[in-house]
């Protein structure tokens, strides 16, 4: 097990015992100075690292003063709900691929989204841009040809869909799959975490709005995504463990597209318990 690197600098500790209150294992203890009473029950959260008023609690080798403070740096709520309203399935993308280190910054913050007992057991696989798409479009779009050919897509509206998918890249040369985007990400998750779907859910809603706010555009990808579950083959292409559950494919890249304003949608359905 990792060493906690559990400490606590006295000189800025004021006793409050804010620490021991949050901590939802209740494995710290205010005995003068805040102690691990069960480290091994640590769920390595650091709520007591961000919690602390004075920044004197450090842990896993993380220490306050290298965290960002909250005050100030908090959107307020009309902005966040206008970026929340105003996000767009985005299907027309710029040719280009984006800057690495904006794709790895959205990635390093996307996987603060909460996972299940803080399990962090999200997995992204990313393609990384247009050269690396053009290998992955070919194989998935020649898998669906393939499955078409022999009668076994799904029935209903996906295995129709999938159907014209093909016959239009066959045909037109149009990519409705991929939509063109030069990146696809996918999220995964072990099956032994206690909520690997949940977890990668909430990771690719957090990437997109992160996206969103830089000027990316995404899409939640079902057909990606039914191509994954429809041809194993296709996950061992992409490189995830077959020992994951898979959360959902996304495209992204450069909109092609601007929207104006926000869509009108509500009131929300809301069920409320007396």
């Amino acid at each position: 097990m990792q060493d906690l690197d559990f400490r606590v600098d006295e000189t800025l500790c004021v006793r409050c015992g804010e620490c021991a209150q949050d901590c939802p294992a209740s494995v710290i203890l205010l005995d003068d100075l805040p102690r691990l009473t069960n480290p091994q029950g640590c769920i390595r959260c650091q709520h007591c690292l961000a919690v602390c008023p004075t920044g004197a609690l450090s842990i896993l080798g993380r220490n306050p003063e290298d965290s960002e403070p909250l005050e100030g740096g908090i959107p307020d709520f009309r902005s966040l709900a206008v970026l929340v309203k105003g996000r767009r399935s985005v299907r027309r993308y710029q040719l280009r691929d984006l800057d690495p280190a904006l794709v790895r910054s959205l990635l390093d913050a996307a996987c603060h989204a909460p996972t299940g007992v803080n399990s962090q057991g999200v997995l992204f696989t990313l393609v990384p841009g247009l050269e690396a798409m053009r290998g992955v479009r070919a194989q998935v779009l020649d898998a669906l040809e393939r499955l078409k050919r022999e009668g076994r897509l799904p029935e209903g509206y996906m295995g129709r869909v999938l159907g014209w998918a093909v016959k239009v890249w066959r045909e037109q040369g149009r990519d409705a799959v991929f939509r063109d985007a030069p990146h696809l990400l996918v999220a995964s998750a072990p099956e032994s975490v206690p909520s690997p779907v949940e977890d990668c859910l909430a990771a690719l809603t957090t990437f997109e709005l992160l996206a969103c706010s830089a000027g990316v555009g995404t899409l939640w990808n079902g057909m990606v995504m039914a191509a994954l579950k429809l041809c194993p083959e296709l996950r061992d292409r992409l490189g995830i463990p077959r020992d994951h559950r898979l959360g959902y494919a996304m495209t992204f890249g450069l909109p092609d597209v601007a929207y104006r304003r926000t869509v009108q949608r509500g009131p929300a359905r809301v069920n409320v318990v007396s």
